[in-house]
């Protein structure tokens, strides 16, 4: 009885540290996205030719979508604002990037597989599904229209 009373004492402390993860995954996620949007930006024409080079349509377009939606990223996920809202292009920017250049290398990240794409993927779905957390703009938003 002793021990079950500990290991519902240490859920219950645990559970009062759940944004904590959704906090660290904003911040992972707006860290990874900064190397590639500046990438991007630094070159937007050469990621347009090698966009079409891929057979990527409207390649111009997609890479000025992709560079701004990477650096909206960068600004708006460690505020925590707009979460849900820019993480459905982000999944979708991570799909894309799995098919299309991750996927055939493989699973592993050492190969320029899947594996960093599918992690971000999953991280944005758990944003996209729980929200930011209680340490965001986002909530405050919430807080202040609720009342």
């Amino acid at each position: 009885m002793k021990a079950i009373k500990v290991y519902q004492n240490i859920i219950e402390r645990l559970s009062n540290l759940s944004d904590l993860p959704l906090l660290f995954f904003r911040i992972v996620l707006a860290y990874g996205f900064y190397g590639p949007a500046t990438m991007k930006w630094g070159n937007i024409n050469g990621i347009a030719e090698w966009f079409g080079s891929m057979g990527i349509p409207m390649p111009t377009l997609n890479a000025y979508l992709t560079a701004s939606t990477e650096m909206a990223a960068v600004i708006l996920l460690p505020l925590g604002l707009a979460t849900r809202f820019i993480s459905i292009p982000l999944m979708f920017t991570m799909l894309v990037a799995i098919v299309t250049v991750h996927g055939v290398n493989g699973f592993n990240a050492g190969d320029n597989g899947y594996e960093i794409p599918l992690y971000y993927l999953l991280m944005l779905l758990a944003l996209l599904i729980n929200g930011p957390g209680k340490l965001s703009i986002d909530n405050l938003i919430r807080r202040r229209v609720k009342s």
